[in-house]
């Protein structure tokens, strides 16, 4: 039985798997090691490459475990996925891309960050390839405090720490019971995020950079529709904050905030005190009336400066766009992040 394996599902990962495989070899890490790589249904050179590297990763005292099928249609990541860790056996899993880069210490700094929080998902800091891609992200998901791994958990931004980086015990994931299955278009490492939270698992970064995360237009990132992910987002929110506030402001009077009041339960909608911003032509409205409510009279909710709102706050405003003013305006309001406010941006 392996110490670690390194789960790799692939769907024509021809392309890129070379360097992927190659990390995977110069890992310094001293324990059993196994690779556990499930192929979609690949329709490119993938499964001869494979079966190239089985030998040389053996050879190095890698153990290879491969399965896959050979159906017209993938079955999607979460399936592959999956389908890798049950054909495993190492007592800690490592998630890797396909099209990405392990550090040769990954593995070996993320379990003893595993080994000391038994019941955390492990990720670990991150560089982008191209190096000038998702810049605002990149700086976010590599500065989050330790708090705010498990605050900062409703932003589109997805999990604070990045699937390719997670890390964790076979017990933590067996506790979520694997990914979706749902196949194109299902956020899978989302859903397996935040059932991880609702089930009192911790997040933890290790604060290196231990991964190349490559970016580029076939990623399947791009195949889930941001519909799906909005609704993901509320429905969490209103499970794990809102339904233990009874009131509220939401911080933009503007498009995002007013989408975010019409897509909450009418339970929560009754909980806004109000809007509030820092844009004079919004708050000059004095307030906002929803149009599309079927009760009458319609909820008519106003709209004030920032300075004056009541927390706790619902921030609709994204971070890391006004050279600092947002981040000047709330940290001027001495509130407790997590507890006075959080940001849904």
């Amino acid at each position: 039985m392996a110490d670690v394996s390194v789960i790799v599902p692939v769907y024509n990962g021809e392309k890129w798997l070379r360097e992927c495989l190659e990390s995977v070899e110069q890992q310094t890490f001293s324990g059993r090691l196994q690779l556990s790589m499930y192929d979609d249904g690949s329709m490119d050179g993938t499964s001869d490459l494979i079966g190239t590297w089985r030998q040389r990763l053996e050879h190095h005292g890698i153990e290879v475990v491969t399965g896959g099928h050979t159906d017209a249609q993938p079955r999607g990541v979460g399936y592959a996925k999956n389908m890798a860790v049950r054909q495993s056996t190492g007592d800690f899993l490592c998630f890797l891309d396909a099209d990405d880069v392990m550090h040769c210490d990954r593995i070996r700094s993320q379990i003893e960050a595993a080994r000391t929080h038994p019941n955390a998902i492990i990720g670990c800091c991150f560089h982008r390839t191209p190096g000038d891609s998702t810049l605002r992200f990149t700086r976010w998901a590599n500065s989050l405090s330790p708090d705010q791994l498990s605050i900062q958990v409703f932003t589109s931004h997805g999990p604070t720490v990045i699937m390719p980086t997670w890390f964790c015990s076979r017990k933590v994931f067996n506790k979520v019971s694997g990914f979706d299955e749902g196949g194109k278009g299902v956020p899978e490492d989302l859903m397996f995020f935040y059932r991880h939270l609702e089930l009192d698992g911790d997040v933890v970064r290790v604060d290196r950079d231990l991964l190349t995360y490559r970016y580029h237009p076939q990623a399947t990132t791009f195949s889930v529709h941001e519909d799906t992910i909005w609704n993901l987002r509320v429905d969490f929110l209103q499970k794990q904050v809102l339904s233990h506030w009874s009131k509220f402001t939401i911080w933009n009077a503007g498009k995002q905030g007013r989408k975010l009041f019409r897509s909450l339960t009418p339970e929560n909608q009754k909980k806004v005190c109000g809007f509030c911003d820092v844009d004079a032509k919004k708050i000059s409205k004095g307030v906002y009336i929803y149009e599309e409510a079927k009760e009458r009279p319609k909820p008519r909710l106003p709209i004030m400066h920032f300075s004056t709102a009541i927390p706790p706050l619902i921030i609709c405003v994204k971070q890391d766009l006004t050279s600092g003013s947002f981040e000047e305006n709330l940290a001027s309001l001495n509130l407790i992040e997590g507890t006075e406010y959080v940001h849904f941006n």
